[in-house]
């Protein structure tokens, strides 16, 4: 199943480093906190992944090409054919496509952007600043089994994210865009999403988080998977300096990867 991450938008600006790159490449541990998330969802064996860029796409491109070529053994021979042989590749066995979706493009349009890279087929979605140690394995097995449109994983944090209202068979009745924390659940990300979802977002100036998942709840075709465990987002350096803390510590909870 493709895993697609949203990492095209302006973001928050919380540091310096963030005004040359986009925040989804800036580093936790030395590494970016992407490269964080895709090695959460590569332990469960999703190594196939389509990033939606748009802000400093190029960053994102640049940073992959270096990352393979850094971990590799290569002879460039320019003696006759003017070729690179690769030798040994120490990188992850991912294979990643990296989509320019646009610089002002909305959630939604960036979604509908890269439908020709999925296909007709399931998919998984979530946003490239948030690291979880949800297990995907369970995540998946959930969605298969209630046979709806979306599943969206749900955290009870104190945080203005996407509210909801769960019922008590984990069909989500309603969804609200980043109201003020009143203790319900919030949208975490890391979905699972049928194909028939495309059908729902119009064009690129359609925010995936408003009328498409509003109306997959109206329509109870949105449905809850709720995870008790660690989940953090990165939107402010209060919250990097956090996720730095506790990777250089060795405690970082959405390491679930050896």
């Amino acid at each position: 199943m493709k895993v697609v991450l949203l990492a095209g938008g302006f973001g928050t600006r919380i540091s310096e480093e963030s005004q040359y790159k986009p925040k989804p490449m800036i580093d936790i541990g030395g590494m970016p906190i992407l490269w964080h998330i895709m090695k959460g969802y590569g332990h469960y064996g999703c190594t196939d992944f389509i990033i939606c860029a748009g802000y400093m796409q190029h960053v994102i491109k640049e940073w992959f090409a270096d990352y393979y070529l850094h971990t590799s053994d290569i002879t460039f021979d320019f003696t006759q054919d003017n070729k690179m042989i690769i030798h040994d590749r120490h990188a992850e066995p991912w294979r990643v496509t990296v989509v320019d979706t646009g610089l002002n493009t909305m959630t939604g349009g960036r979604i509908k952007r890269i439908q020709p890279y999925v296909g007709d087929e399931p998919f998984m979605l979530t946003y490239g600043d948030g690291v979880c140690d949800v297990d995907i394995g369970k995540l998946v097995a959930f969605h298969r089994s209630h046979g709806k449109l979306a599943t969206l994983t749900s955290v009870r944090l104190e945080q203005q994210k996407g509210i909801l209202d769960i019922g008590g068979d984990n069909a989500v009745h309603s969804f609200r865009e980043k109201s003020i924390s009143d203790g319900a659940p919030i949208n975490a990300g890391f979905m699972v999403l049928e194909p028939q979802v495309f059908d729902y977002l119009e064009d690129d100036n359609t925010v995936f988080e408003r009328a498409p998942l509003q109306r997959l709840a109206a329509e109870g075709q949105l449905m809850s998977y709720s995870h008790e465990g660690f989940w953090q987002c990165m939107d402010t350096k209060r919250e990097k300096d956090m996720l730095e803390k506790l990777w250089s510590s060795g405690r970082a909870p959405w390491k679930v990867w050896e």
